[in-house]
């Protein structure tokens, strides 16, 4: 039996520690788990800083090391890393829990690189019993669920799936972290120097080999949404989130349909010209990674700015006859970090605790969906609401 519930690994970076610091606050007894980095001293430090018990232990392993990460993840039954960009950091850890049998989540929002470990790592997982699940944070949990919930509510007032649903951003507060700043950085420099990573960005069925569903809607131009009575514009993590909705509904069976069409886009603020105004100014801002701006790896917002952000993601399920439903995912922090640590948490938790089954590379809708929303919405602060 192993010794730890759960190890975080890279507790001492900035979302690491709020994971880490969410774990000590919110499960004080009862859970076996650890913090694991490179340095001793340097998880001491945030041990202490957080407020986390003294008899939390302490686990040091290299990623150059395969054999000491081997080590480190047979002692524990799932592991929590958010060491990224994950492209170049992520599949030494990643190899050693599929050797070991090892539960994995990771925060990654790197379509490419998913692809490629599924390709690489998904038989030897299925084979070792490991659970590999990416995407644990703000991508893609909420939009991976959010369309969950709105096609389950589909199913139960009319009968089948909806074919088309549109996720709608309706606000968001709060700042994407400089580890995704910086994963996005990775990602356009692999495809600037591979061709075949750019398309694969630019497939919405990248992570679902074997199957291509049907031509997808364009979310990168603005435009007048009916559905919503507002002017949308591009989401920029709508290139993760709509291939790992897609990725979910093929490994459960297409529960969605053969024939599903998703998007994601921003509601733009103000109505008429004014709203289509915003709606084209969104869309000339740039992207996540571009510039020098924004948040460094290791850093972030402050507490009271964390607490002071939320977000409110619309879900409009659509039948053939015109009939709709509506489902509503709210977040009580800033997507980046806040709530980003407390889900990558509890889905870690759900994953040792609530799911059974075989092994393999996940998405949390395929393989926890019923149980890590109820998680969610008991401990997290998120809220799942169908009209």
């Amino acid at each position: 039996m192993a010794e730890f519930d759960i190890i975080v690994y890279g507790a001492t970076g900035y979302t690491g520690r709020l994971v880490a610091e969410y774990l000590a606050a919110t499960y004080p007894g009862g859970l076996k788990w650890a913090m694991a980095g490179r340095s001793l001293t340097k998880l001491q430090q945030v041990r202490d800083e957080i407020g986390a018990p003294a008899d939390i232990p302490l686990l040091t392993a290299n990623a150059d090391d395969p054999a000491a990460l081997l080590a480190l993840v047979g002692r524990t039954r799932c592991v929590i890393t958010t060491v990224g960009p994950y492209q170049l950091y992520g599949e030494p850890i990643l190899a050693a829990c599929v050797e070991a049998g090892t539960g994995y989540v990771d925060l990654c929002g790197e379509p490419a690189w998913m692809r490629q470990m599924i390709d690489k790592y998904d038989a030897a997982a299925r084979a070792s019993g490991a659970r590999i699940v990416f995407s644990c944070g703000f991508d893609s949990i909420p939009f991976d669920l959010g369309v969950w919930v709105a096609e389950q509510a589909a199913i139960e007032r009319f009968g089948a799936p909806a074919p088309r649903v549109r996720g709608r951003i309706k606000q968001m507060k709060g700042t994407f972290s400089g580890g995704t700043a910086a994963s996005a950085k990775a990602s356009m420099a692999a495809a600037a120097r591979d061709p075949s990573i750019l398309k694969l960005l630019l497939d919405p069925f990248a992570l679902t080999p074997g199957f291509a569903g049907p031509h997808q809607p364009n979310g990168a131009l603005p435009h007048y949404d009916e559905a919503v009575g507002a002017w949308v514009a591009p989401f920029v993590m709508a290139v993760i989130n709509t291939k790992n909705v897609h990725r979910t509904n093929a490994l459960a069976g297409h529960p969605y349909g053969t024939d599903f069409q998703y998007d994601e886009m921003m509601i733009a603020p103000g109505l008429g010209e004014l709203g289509k105004a915003a709606a084209e100014a969104i869309a000339r801002l740039p992207q996540i990674g571009q510039g020098d701006g924004g948040p460094k790896p290791g850093e972030g917002p402050t507490k009271e700015e964390r607490e002071a952000g939320l977000y409110e993601i619309l879900f409009v399920a659509e039948m053939p006859d015109g009939k709709r439903v509506t489902a509503t995912v709210t977040g009580d922090r800033d997507p980046g970090y806040g709530s980003t640590s407390k889900m990558i948490a509890e889905a870690a938790l759900c994953l040792v605790e609530e799911v059974s089954g075989p092994g393999g590379v996940f998405t949390p809708g395929a393989i926890m969906a019923p149980p890590l929303v109820k998680r969610l919405e008991a401990k997290a602060g998120l809220r799942f609401s169908v009209e």
